[in-house]
């Protein structure tokens, strides 16, 4: 029996009219970062697995996609690595690591920012700083599928590096404010800042456990504030400290109100301090524009990722009940684990499938975006066909997208595959209409269906079509 064939979880196939939809998407976001001056590039599917551990948390690093060794990878697992394995009941960390670099030296990558920062090192004589780049590209990551969640998905990322300046942070809300105004859609962008959490882990007492207070608050609205407190105690946080946090936690009020609360809160942590100083000035540059989006502070948003050091914004969608649809930050750090310290940047990444579910859900797409094919000319046989084939040029050539049917079938099928595909013109140019020297043109959408010359076609057409 032949094997059924299948893919594997997490992925998808994409229909014709969903990729015109994607297209639809990404063509409105490169749109807008060409609007602001950024370029773009592309970095390999396949990374050094050196290049991109160490770079997202504990939790981020067991989601790399690895990918084996080609050839006998098995012979060059050392002796006592080997040994070790079949010695112990349960495998020592350190143990599985030294086993995995002996097997696999690439990965798929997790995500742009790593591959950018790498790129950034790597070219940095090819470069002008500050660099302002876009990259739309897919990434991997070994997670458990769910809805809203996929283990191959786009990124839409925009970064600039080189340059310290808040505007940058700015800019990068007006892109966010743009592209979703753009598609039509409702959001509310967050704004935290980790230097706000780094003087809140201060201020409780606990420094060393930045990265674990973080990393579990970055959950909870997943898992809520209950969960959220027993991850903190699991990790090894005493109750008083845990206890300090919840008002924090639960702070609310304007943007301004809670950063005058948290003044209080953080007067002894100088860094909590800059970071409340910063916020107060992005939240006074955003004031001044004219955004159509709401702009909060969020206390409780931490982005898992151990890179940022400053600004944190994501993106929820007003439309439909699902994660952050865009996110990023401030990273100061980047470049210099590859050997290019103090260089500055900062980003952010939209989501390009969980978009796409929200306009899915929320019936955003317009209709342009179901079809390609703007003109069919129908096929009634070998004489016709020789004219029908002029006018196809004619109206490609007038950048009207056309296609004519392959076989010289009955008129109610060529329909039919017009009204399938959603082409809005039908054109027939028969026997009759030739020796008339006019076509009859037929809209799909009103069923009107009008005679005109020749000479009157593309005009007529493009009144309709655009």
């Amino acid at each position: 029996m032949a094997q059924k064939p299948s893919i594997p979880k997490g992925t998808r196939d994409f229909s014709p009219v969903q990729m015109k939809r994607r297209n639809y998407i990404f063509d409105s976001i490169r749109s807008v970062f060409q609007s602001f001056g950024y370029q773009p590039i592309e970095t390999p599917a396949i990374e050094m697995l050196d290049t991109l551990l160490g770079k997202y948390g504990e939790e981020g690093d067991r989601l790399i996609f690895k990918i084996l060794n080609s050839g006998h990878y098995s012979s060059k697992i050392p002796k006592e690595t080997l040994e070790e394995l079949s010695n112990s009941p349960e495998v020592d960390p350190a143990v599985s690591y030294k086993l995995t670099s002996s097997i696999s030296e690439k990965a798929l990558r997790y995500d742009l920012t790593v591959p950018f920062a790498r790129y950034v090192v790597q070219h940095r004589n090819d470069i002008t700083f500050p660099f302002k780049r876009y990259q739309l590209q897919p990434v991997w990551r070994a997670d458990r599928p769910q809805k809203g969640r996929y283990r191959e998905f786009y990124q839409c990322d925009v970064d600039v590096i080189g340059s310290d300046s808040l505007l940058n942070e700015l800019e990068l809300i007006q892109i966010i404010d743009t592209v979703f105004t753009k598609l039509n859609t409702r959001i509310l962008i967050k704004l935290n800042n980790r230097k706000i959490l780094t003087g809140i882990s201060e201020i409780i007492g606990h420094p060393d456990k930045i990265i674990d207070i973080t990393t579990a608050i970055d959950k909870i609205d997943k898992i809520g504030l209950e969960k959220v407190n027993e991850e903190l105690n699991n990790k090894g946080l005493p109750k008083e400290a845990i206890d300090k946090l919840q008002p924090i936690l639960t702070l609310s009020g304007d943007y301004i109100s809670k950063l005058i609360n948290l003044r209080e809160v953080l007067s002894d942590s100088d860094i909590g301090l800059q970071g409340i100083s910063e916020m107060q000035i992005i939240y006074e540059m955003v004031r001044q524009l004219n955004l159509n989006t709401l702009v909060e502070l969020d206390l409780t948003l931490a982005r898992g990722l151990n890179y940022y050091t400053g600004a944190i914004i994501e993106v929820k969608s007003l439309e439909v009940e699902i994660g952050s649809i865009c996110g990023g930050g401030r990273y100061d750090n980047l470049t210099g684990i590859f050997g290019l310290p103090d260089v500055s940047g900062v980003g952010v990444s939209f989501g390009a499938d969980r978009i796409y579910d929200v306009l899915d859900q929320s019936n955003g797409f317009p209709e342009h975006t179901a079809t390609t094919t703007q003109v069919l000319i129908m096929n009634f046989g070998d004489e016709e066909i020789r004219s029908a084939l002029l006018f196809a040029s004619e109206l490609r050539s007038s950048g009207i997208s056309t296609e004519i049917y392959p076989d010289p079938a009955k008129m109610k099928k060529q329909m039919s595959y017009a009204n399938y595909h959603q082409i809005p013109i039908v054109v027939i140019a028969g026997k009759n209409e030739l020796e008339k020297k006019q076509l009859e043109i037929k809209n799909m959408k009103t069923g009107e269906q009008i005679a005109v010359l020749f000479e009157e076609m593309v005009p007529f057409l493009k009144r309709i079509l655009f």
